[in-house]
């Protein structure tokens, strides 16, 4: 099957493309099908979002088409940065300022625990979706470590691994990744959803 990613992030594309492949599903970008689409994340959770941006790339480009929501959970802001955890402190901050201000933020708070959410959303021509959610607990680093990953992973902490997101080699990474995990998921829930249409 070839599905379109609804995604301009290279690096995501990248987990994305070297997980979905040892499922069949060959992941094309935008700009393999001549689209470039952006659409606006007005949603309040992950599942609404990424059923946002999968129907808007669907009906594009007449093509199934596969979202991936995600963001970080943190217990002591109140679940923030959660949706907004790639906009968050606005426009002007790239990765690194990000996951700056979130430790800047987390000044003085003891209770660290936090979670990477992702929700997968397949939408198909045919009206039908497949969606998947999965989770990796954690905890708010004091301080980045490893140069992998992209996001927050240098500033969320394995404490089973001893190390940060970013210290883990792809490999790794996609083997307990919140993504990682999210796609196995929707692997099960495609093959029950697809098999179920072709019956």
């Amino acid at each position: 099957m070839k599905a379109v990613l609804a995604s301009h992030n290279k690096k995501k594309m990248a987990e994305m493309q070297a997980i979905l492949s040892q499922l069949g599903v060959e992941v094309l970008s935008q700009a393999d099908v001549g689209v470039d689409l952006e659409p606006e994340e007005t949603g309040t959770t992950f599942e609404e979002n990424a059923r946002i941006k999968a129907r808007a790339v669907m009906q594009a480009t007449g093509l199934p088409a596969i979202a991936d929501d995600s963001g970080l959970v943190v217990d002591a802001l109140n679940g923030e940065p959660g949706v907004y955890s790639a906009r968050y402190g606005g426009p002007d901050l790239d990765d690194t300022g990000r996951w700056q201000l979130l430790l800047k933020n987390m000044e003085g708070q003891t209770n660290r625990a936090c979670k990477f959410v992702s929700v997968i959303c397949c939408a198909f021509p045919d009206g039908s979706e497949v969606m998947a959610r999965g989770e990796c607990p954690g905890v708010v680093a004091q301080g980045p470590s490893g140069a992998g990953g992209f996001g927050y992973d240098p500033v969320f902490y394995l404490p089973e691994w001893g190390k940060t997101m970013a210290q883990l080699t792809p490999e790794e990474k996609n083997g307990i990744s919140h993504r990682g995990r999210a796609l196995r998921r929707f692997q099960e829930e495609w093959e029950k959803t697809r098999n179920g249409t072709d019956q």
